[in-house]
């Protein structure tokens, strides 16, 4: 009986351990973003309008990451992620969940790491971080209508990435995307490769991706695509096209409080059967920007964005768009912060519009006025908010 009793003893004491046992080979971090503000745009339609936005400074949203220690020096790891408006509560995207990271993958030390479902492409993951929306916010600092989509616009379902080892501060990323059209797997398809560099006081990315569009829509937006370009009255005359690429390089210094940096950015455009235009367009955009740590709490960052199209399609003068933002950022803790924006876009040259006719380039500051350009060549917009970060 008292032997009975010492086995129910210790098999009581192996199950109450067990969990803890579980939890020193993986952890869970719930982790997320609640980010609002006031807006002030000069010109949204040809109309003034102050309003409240989310999503500013940094995108507001929720999220599960983990991972577990499988021995041998190899992980397995997960990310759920979903955006939503702290303005109104709802979900960022109708009836999807997590929106903005779903997937689930393996590491290595020696071999990398793959990972399979909704994801950022390496172009974004490494040319975007080191590019002006980090530092200047893709509200109000992304290149007009984040028509190079180096801020967030791009996410790629039904991927496959693999990253590998850093190597003397070198790593290399690449994904692809599956279309999942049976007997045309290349429809809707993407595919994305970049490498970046870090030494001493540098950072360095060069990216590419290629997307295509997907069954069932003239348009991106609502079509089959793994991923879908960015939409804005930037490249709104160039939403039928049957495919695009985006390529681009950036640079970083950073000395004691100052970092200096650049980016230089090619969006093509091509045509198919059907698309509301003729020949290929390119924007290329070129940038700079700076970042000052003027004390422990008050960030100070400007910067200054170029971006031309081409000419062609019935187009005379080239669309043009110069943009200036600003960013000013007092972090009372690590996870609180006030913050304020300046931007403003002179656009100029001639663009297609959505129905593929000619029209003067509208203004479209950053990504936050993607749906709601100026009817004019200019727009300046204003913003002052707080995000908290958990």
């Amino acid at each position: 009986m008292k032997r009975t009793n010492r086995w129910i003893r210790g098999a009581a004491l192996v199950a109450a351990a067990a969990p803890l046992m579980a939890m020193a080979q993986s952890s869970v971090t719930i982790y997320g973003v609640v980010d609002n503000a006031l807006v002030y745009s000069s010109s949204q339609n040809g109309a003034r309008n102050v309003y409240m936005r989310s999503g500013n400074l940094s995108a507001s949203k929720i999220g599960f990451k983990g991972s577990e220690d499988l021995g041998g020096g190899m992980q397995a790891f997960f990310q759920l992620e979903n955006g939503f408006d702290a303005d109104t509560g709802a979900m960022s995207s109708a009836n999807t969940l997590f929106n903005r990271q779903s997937f689930v993958g393996l590491s290595s030390q020696s071999a990398g790491s793959i990972s399979i479902g909704r994801q950022y492409t390496p172009y974004y993951l490494y040319v975007g971080a080191i590019g002006s929306t980090t530092v200047l916010t893709g509200a109000t600092g992304a290149h007009p209508g984040d028509v190079d989509a180096l801020d967030t616009s791009v996410r790629s379902s039904n991927a496959i990435s693999y990253s590998s080892p850093v190597m003397g501060g070198a790593q290399l990323s690449a994904l692809y995307g599956m279309g999942e059209t049976a007997g045309a797997n290349a429809t809707g398809s993407a595919y994305s490769l970049a490498l970046k560099y870090n030494v001493n006081a540098w950072n360095f990315a060069l990216g590419y991706q290629h997307l295509n569009r997907g069954t069932g829509s003239a348009t991106w937006g609502s079509s089959t695509a793994t991923a879908n370009i960015p939409n804005s009255a930037i490249n709104a005359g160039y939403q039928s096209a049957n495919s695009a690429q985006m390529v681009a390089a950036a640079a970083r210094y950073t000395v004691d409080k100052l970092m200096v940096g650049g980016s230089y950015s090619i969006a093509q455009y091509n045509p198919g059967a059907g698309s509301l235009f003729a020949q290929s367009v390119k924007f290329q955009t070129a940038g700079v920007f700076s970042t000052y740590q003027l004390n422990t709490r008050l960030t100070l960052a400007g910067g200054y964005s170029y971006t031309f199209a081409d000419k062609g399609n019935g187009i005379d003068t080239a669309a043009n768009y110069h943009q200036i933002s600003l960013q000013e950022t007092y972090a009372f803790s690590p996870r609180t912060a006030l913050y304020f924006l300046q931007a403003y876009q002179l656009a100029g040259g001639s663009t297609l519009a959505a129905n593929g006719s000619v029209i003067h380039a509208l203004a479209a500051v950053g990504d936050s006025q993607n749906s709601t350009a100026s009817s004019g060549k200019s727009q300046a917009v204003i913003m002052a908010g707080i995000r908290h970060s958990f």
